[in-house]
């Protein structure tokens, strides 16, 4: 039996602690973006939600916080913008399935 998808709530938890970070640091409009990504959260498919689990499996916690880490770093810096939370999810699949490859 396939490991079920990682939950909406817990993807959506990264974009939170990444807002606040935004928000300790007084970057209101990396926070704004990151809170817009919080919220769009709740619209991602199921099938990324899957595809993100079944790639994190694989790769172990420590490739997936390797890749995670500099992407949303580039969001608290100002440095990339994304218009949805599937956006930003697409661009982590991208780099995880570099990773595979």
């Amino acid at each position: 039996m396939a490991k079920p998808a990682v939950s909406r709530d817990a993807f959506r938890g990264l974009f939170a602690f990444y807002a606040a970070k935004a928000h300790h640091d007084h970057k209101a409009e990396s926070e704004e973006c990151l809170l817009k990504l919080f919220g769009s959260a709740e619209d991602i498919p199921d099938r990324l939600l899957q595809q993100w689990s079944d790639r994190a499996d694989l790769l172990g916690s420590e490739t997936v916080g390797s890749i995670v880490e500099p992407r949303a770093h580039e969001i608290t810096g100002g440095g990339a913008r994304y218009d949805h939370a599937s956006d930003f999810l697409h661009a982590l699949l991208r780099d995880l399935g570099k990773k595979m490859q």
